[in-house]
C-alpha cells in the first residue's frame, strides 16, 4: 500500500509538473505571460511628482494606480521603482543656469519629499523590495536596472536572478521614459518582458511615446493589455 501510494503521488505531481509546464508554453505562444513563481511585476515610479499636481506631473498618471493594484495581488513576487534625487540633481533646472523646466526635467522627487512618496492610493502590500533610482548626483537614472551612464546597475537584474525570475510584466509611469528604458533593459538581461498599456501612461515629448514602442518590440518586449494576463 506504501509503496502504491508513494507512486500515484509521484505520478501525480509528474503530471502537475507537466500541466504547469505546457500552461506556461501555451501562455508565451499567445503572447501573453504566465503569472506564476518565475514572474515578478515591476511598478515604475508611481510617486506624487509623477502624478497630477506634482512637479513632473504625467498626464492622467494617476489613473494607474487602480489598475496597478487590480493586477497586483495576482502576482507573488512584486518590485517597485523609486525616483530618488538629491537636490541639485544633474537632471533638474535649477542645476542649469538659463535652462527650463523640460529643457531638462523640472526639480522633482527629491529625498524625503513628498513629491517623492508613493502615490497615497498606491495599494500592493506584498511588494518585496524596493530599488531607488537617481540617488547619485551626477548620474540620472530611468531604468530600473542600469542608470544613465548605462554602466551603474542598480542590483535590480540580480536579485530577480537570485529570486527564480525569468519573466518580468513591467507597469507605471511614464511609458516613453522610465518604463521603457527598464523594460528594454529587462529584455536585455534576458527575461522574457511586457509592458500592460492600461497600466501606463505617456509624457509623450516629440513622439517619445510611439519611439518608445518601437524600441520596446525591436527587442522583443510585447505590449499587452490587463485581459491578456488571464
Amino acid at each position: 500500500m506504501t509503496d502504491r501510494f508513494t507512486l500515484d503521488r509521484r505520478a501525480a505531481i509528474a503530471g502537475a509538473t507537466l500541466f504547469t509546464a505546457a500552461a506556461v508554453r501555451s501562455a508565451a505562444a499567445q503572447g501573453r505571460p504566465a503569472i506564476d513563481a518565475q514572474t515578478a511585476l515591476i511598478v515604475v515610479d508611481v510617486q506624487n511628482d509623477f502624478c497630477p499636481g506634482g512637479r513632473l506631473a504625467v498626464p492622467k498618471g494617476d489613473e494607474v494606480v487602480a489598475v496597478c493594484n487590480a493586477i497586483g495581488r495576482r502576482f507573488q513576487n512584486v518590485v517597485f521603482t523609486q525616483d530618488w534625487h538629491p537636490e541639485g540633481h544633474s537632471s533638474f533646472a535649477s542645476s542649469h543656469t538659463g535652462k527650463k523646466p523640460f529643457d531638462v526635467w523640472p526639480d522633482h522627487c527629491t529625498w524625503d519629499s513628498a513629491g517623492a512618496e508613493f502615490h497615497d492610493s498606491l495599494d500592493i502590500p506584498h511588494a518585496q523590495t524596493i530599488v531607488r533610482k537617481g540617488y547619485r548626483k551626477e548620474v540620472d537614472s530611468y531604468s530600473g536596472f542600469l542608470e544613465a551612464d548605462r554602466k551603474t546597475t542598480t542590483g535590480l537584474g540580480g536579485y530577480l536572478k537570485e529570486r527564480g525570475v525569468s519573466r518580468a510584466v513591467v507597469v507605471g509611469l511614464a511609458t516613453d521614459f522610465c518604463v521603457n528604458w527598464t523594460a528594454q533593459d529587462a529584455a536585455k538581461a534576458g527575461l522574457e518582458t511586457y509592458v500592460v498599456e492600461e497600466a501606463c501612461r505617456a509624457i509623450d515629448l516629440g513622439g517619445s511615446l510611439d519611439k518608445a514602442w518601437a524600441d520596446m518590440a525591436a527587442l522583443g518586449v510585447k505590449r499587452i493589455k490587463v485581459a491578456d494576463l488571464g
